[in-house]
């Protein structure tokens, strides 16, 4: 267990958001190492990925309800120094994950077909995304577990375990990548579904590490079955906590689906330019996550301790962060935005669709970023649903404005991009309104009020 309620504050956020980022970093090589192979495949294939990766973001809003809830209770228990409550949420967030993972799979094996149905631009796209999501499905269930752990540590301030297996998990999912998808040496050349089974096959594998870990080397969290009876009362906390950041996740899924459906008259070109663009964009966003990531432990311990000058630094000094690395960014990618997109394709019109995405959307950066890092105060003061309240009117916003452009004559492409830049530059505003909101409510009152409860 780490003690994040001394030391300088950036320095300390920095410390922590390092590792992490170093693990996404590994993270984004494969995501832009699998969309080369999958590139080589055609349009339909990238197409098709793509819209079935949006589902991801539906299982990744669920496994954020355990996520968050886990951070938030777990740390502030920590800041109490209160080992065997930390304990008991972590059994009971392990339980429930479980319950997760199988619910994941009945319902994605149900559902997938009639999903890719309505989002696909044509046959071939809607084939190519069912086959990647049948074999990424397994895969995607064991995220509950995965990220159950890996919170549960990150509340008590240790990140490098999760992020050696995070590394780990990456390195073997890259080198599946070519062997699975292109028959690269001994491997059968399975197309979409060998990106799918190489993720699959990577996080059985980093699943099995982190219990390696929990079992042999964690000290201050542990597995413990005698707890893994349901406990409804914090059953009852987590989803008070969580699912408002799962709900807000979840509408990061329906975004998503509706730019898919939006430019489906443009053909799969286009969808393939959306999908190399936006697999890019997430890779981007990993710096500035791992800064959210930080904010939140150090969020809820010192919350948990009472420390509420320490906490309004906190902040302060993340989202000033977080927002400078996101400059940076948008400067680069204002200088030449199609660089990126060329080493996936070469093809012009999916070059340009991708490129000027990614043009376009640079200008909403620094805004995702005070976005991000809100949400990381969110969690760790136990309230995400101001985190919800700000997607929900950035969502607002985007749907009657990008429909009514595109019912215009000289519809085009960008006119989205436009929209969406507008939607997320008043949700920052709204996301930084709420967390002044918020640091008002509960540190004007000297006495601490325990995650999930009213307050």
């Amino acid at each position: 267990m780490r003690d994040l309620t001394s030391g300088p504050v950036t320095k300390t956020l920095i410390a922590l958001a390092v590792p992490t980022a170093f693990g996404m970093l590994f993270q984004t090589l494969y995501l832009l190492v699998d969309l080369y192979f999958i590139a080589g495949l055609g349009d339909a294939a990238v197409a098709g990925v793509g819209s079935a990766g949006t589902l991801m973001f539906a299982v990744m809003a669920f496994t954020q309800v355990l996520a968050v809830s886990s951070v938030a209770l777990v740390s502030q228990a920590v800041g109490r120094k209160q080992r065997d409550e930390a304990n008991h949420y972590f059994n009971q967030g392990m339980l429930v994950a479980v319950c997760m993972c199988v619910l994941t799979l009945l319902l994605g094996y149900s559902f997938a077909n009639n999903f890719m149905t309505a989002i696909a631009a044509d046959e071939a796209t809607r084939e190519a995304g069912i086959t990647f999501m049948f074999a990424l499905l397994p895969g995607m269930s064991l995220q509950f577990v995965i990220m159950t752990m890996v919170s549960a540590l990150r509340a008590t301030g240790i990140v490098k375990p999760g992020m050696m297996v995070q590394v780990s998990t990456v390195l073997l999912n890259t080198i599946l990548a070519p062997v699975l998808i292109a028959g690269w040496g001994p491997g059968p050349a399975l197309g979409v579904m060998g990106a799918g089974l190489a993720t699959t096959i990577s996080c059985i594998v980093g699943v099995c590490m982190l219990v390696f870990y929990f079992v042999k080397l964690e000290k201050y969290v542990a597995f413990n079955f005698a707890q893994w009876k349901p406990d409804f009362s914090i059953w009852k906390r987590m989803l008070v906590i969580g699912l408002p950041a799962g709900g807000e996740m979840l509408l990061m899924f329906v975004y998503f689906s509706l730019v898919y459906i939006l430019i489906q008259d443009f053909g799969a070109e286009a969808q393939a330019g959306f999908s190399i663009g936006g697999r890019i964009m997430q890779s981007i966003f990993m710096p500035t996550m791992s800064i959210a990531f930080a904010i939140a432990p150090m969020t809820g311990q010192n919350y948990g301790a009472g420390m509420a000058d320490r906490v309004r630094e906190i902040s302060r000094k993340g989202i000033m962060l977080s927002a400078a690395v996101m400059g940076v960014v948008m400067l680069v990618l204002q200088i030449n935005p199609y660089f990126a997109v060329t080493f996936f394709t070469s093809e012009a019109a999916v070059i340009e669709i991708g490129g000027e995405f990614l043009r376009f959307i640079s200008l909403n950066f620094i805004a995702q970023g005070v976005v991000f890092s809100c949400s990381g105060m969110f969690q760790g003061l136990g309230n995400t649903r101001p985190s919800l309240m700000s997607s929900m009117i950035r969502l607002a916003i985007f749907i009657p404005l990008a429909f009514g452009v595109a019912a215009m004559d000289g519809f085009a492409i960008h006119d989205i991009w436009y929209v969406s830049i507008a939607a997320v530059w008043f949700q920052a505003v709204v996301s930084w309104l709420l967390v002044q909101r918020e640091l008002r409510l509960k540190l004007g009152n000297p006495a601490v009020v325990v995650a999930g409860e009213p307050g």
